[in-house]
């Protein structure tokens, strides 16, 4: 997802050698409400958010600023970073409260979304002002030119992540990846295992970056 840049800076989201995936322990028991999944040593922080497990990925120690350490693994976002940046509106760089007095800050590659559709779905967190920047920078498929998202509502949607279900010997095995985000009243929630938490933006305004830079000037 990002480059490394000469100063050295990583984004707070970004998984870092060493993060590893946990291993695969799951299992699913049926209720009278359907099937559901769980991991075989499950405790209350595998459930984070609304009930919906999460996929377990270790934590490399943190440095003096509380931010991760090791080498980034820039392709990939640390699934429970990404959730709690995302669930609390923090940026995805620093961790720092994203709010800006003009709302919040979403960044898009240059053709990855429709502008005349009425909402927009997004994995990535926003992004504070001091940071908005160093993100169009960081993230080469945002192209140095990202679309800019300014949202005055951006309501929690659903969760990307992977459908598992029973075969016929009755393993676990998965059943379908979706490409596309799943709402938290998708009937197969029961047995999707989380990765990113995903928001809608159905209040914003498109800009580019000068754009924005020049409107939180004025608003500062």
């Amino acid at each position: 997802m990002h480059t490394v840049t000469k100063s050295g800076l990583v984004p707070f989201i970004t998984q870092r050698h060493g993060e590893e995936a946990a291993p695969d322990n799951l299992v699913i028991y049926r209720h009278s409400s359907g099937p559901r999944l769980y991991y075989g040593d499950e405790d209350p922080r595998d459930r984070p958010l609304r009930g919906v497990l999460w996929a377990r990925c270790g934590f490399n120690p943190v440095d003096a600023r509380h931010m991760p350490t090791g080498a980034p693994q820039w392709k990939l976002m640390h699934p429970y970073r990404q959730m709690i940046t995302m669930q609390a509106l923090r940026c995805q760089v620093c961790a720092e409260p994203a709010r800006t007095p003009l709302g919040f800050i979403f960044l898009a590659g240059p053709r990855d979304e429709d502008p005349t559709q009425p909402a927009i779905y997004t994995n990535q967190p926003p992004v504070c002002p001091k940071h908005v920047r160093a993100a169009a920078v960081l993230c080469p498929h945002l192209e140095r030119k990202p679309m800019v998202f300014l949202a005055k509502s951006a309501p929690l949607y659903g969760v990307s992540g992977v459908i598992y279900g029973l075969d016929e010997r009755l393993q676990v095995h998965v059943v379908a990846r979706p490409d596309h985000a799943l709402s938290f009243g998708h009937p197969n929630m029961p047995t999707v295992l989380a990765s990113q938490l995903i928001r809608r933006l159905s209040s914003f305004r498109i800009l580019d970056m000068e754009e924005l830079l020049r409107e939180l000037e004025l608003a500062a």
